[in-house]
């Protein structure tokens, strides 16, 4: 008997091709049962020959959708546990717990973000107000339009800590990662200074480190030295998002093809470029190599006291200066945390000044805010089994 065999279409002739296989079905079940097995949109589709067996009718009803998994036992157990002891560490440091809704108006949940989050969010319409809505991809929103709208002027100026626990959704699925995911973080709200970042590092180092990951690589950069060079050499919206596109992939080709850029400017983007490794050295390295200006020696000094604030709080530190996630959405740090010696991310955040002002429709000025998550609870569960 031959085995069974599969063959991979494209989405253009998969119509005329599954016409003529399944006109061939009933000459080649009599030769031996087969299946013939489809792949549209990386979703499989296999068509049965009559003598071969179907899977169970269940089975077909209730498949979950692409990059969407059932958690179970024991695996559901120890990710509450990891769970707890995030949300354990965070209590024990000031930050207060809140909940938001799984879907808000769209507008709340991409107010702030620009165009970082809209691809990645489920839309749908909310059949009572017929208004467009949209189901979270990721929390830090919610909780900046927490922060703005359940406090009065009278405490602009105090400082909060929230953490928070739940699921998000995703329309894309990152590679290794599943579409619904459950974040755990926290978020520091009114801190304007390099102390408020960190006391967020310190503390995901902390929680990270009473879940079991550990130890931890941070890989930092700050947005304020590529904004401050721009506004140095005066870049125009687009050539900086020209520039931009360039160091996301570190290429001096593409910078070279930036027709507007002066000498100048363009040795120091492309002097961004190799600014990446050990925090002491990049930042020698930057102090000599970049313009001197305030903007740019503030954004390095900053850079300095989180180094040595990573150091104390016993993980290791680098830096790259070219590595510039959501440019529109931070305004100072961002980090992503690895389990050192691997490319396992563990957590991502950042500081992004003012995401809170449009919630606020001009009544109060841009709060400071710098927070993190660990972005799948899953995958930090399995780091912390090996």
């Amino acid at each position: 008997m031959k085995p069974p065999f599969s063959c991979r279409l494209s989405i253009k002739a998969v119509t005329d091709r599954t016409r003529q296989m399944l006109r061939r079905r009933k000459t080649m079940s009599a030769q031996s049962p087969c299946s013939v097995e489809f792949v549209v949109n990386n979703s499989r589709v296999r068509c049965f020959s009559k003598d071969t067996e179907r899977p169970p009718r269940a089975m077909r009803k209730w498949v979950l959708p692409d990059f969407v998994e059932d958690v179970l036992p024991p695996e559901a157990a120890r990710m509450e546990q990891t769970r707890r002891a995030l949300l354990d560490t965070f209590a024990a440091a000031g930050y207060q717990l809140v909940n938001p809704p799984l879907i808000e108006h769209l507008e709340a949940l991409l107010t702030g973000t620009g165009q970082d989050l809209d691809h990645n969010t489920f839309k749908l319409i909310d059949p009572l107000s017929g208004k467009l809505l949209g189901v979270r991809p990721d929390i830090t929103p919610q909780v900046a339009r927490i922060d703005a709208t359940y406090h009065g002027a009278s405490d602009a100026d105090a400082e909060r800590r929230y953490c928070y626990a739940g699921e998000v959704l995703r329309t894309q699925a990152s590679v290794g990662t599943s579409r619904a995911l459950t974040q755990v973080g926290a978020e520091l709200f009114g801190a304007a200074t390099v102390a408020g970042d960190v006391e967020i590092v310190k503390l995901m180092i902390s929680s990270a480190k009473a879940a079991g990951a550990a130890p931890l690589l941070l890989d930092c950069g700050h947005v304020g030295v590529f904004k401050a060079i721009a506004q140095h050499f005066d870049l125009s919206p687009q050539a900086t998002q020209a520039a931009d596109a360039a160091l996301a992939a570190k290429s001096t080709s593409a910078l070279a093809e930036i027709k507007s850029l002066s000498v100048e400017a363009r040795a120091s983007l492309e002097a961004l470029t190799t600014l990446f490794g050990p925090a002491k050295m990049v930042l020698q390295r930057a102090r000599a190599a970049l313009p001197r200006n305030a903007a740019i020696t503030a954004a390095l000094d900053q850079l300095e006291a989180i180094a040595a604030g990573i150091t104390e709080a016993g993980a290791q530190c680098s830096l790259d200066l070219a590595d510039l996630p959501g440019l529109d959405y931070h305004t100072g740090l961002v980090f992503v945390a690895y389990l050192q010696n691997t490319t396992q991310v563990v957590a991502r955040g950042g500081r992004y000044d003012g995401v809170g002002e449009a919630f606020t429709q001009g009544n109060s000025r841009a709060r400071p805010a710098t927070g993190f998550s660990f972005v799948d609870l899953r995958a930090l569960t399995e780091v912390t089994r090996a």
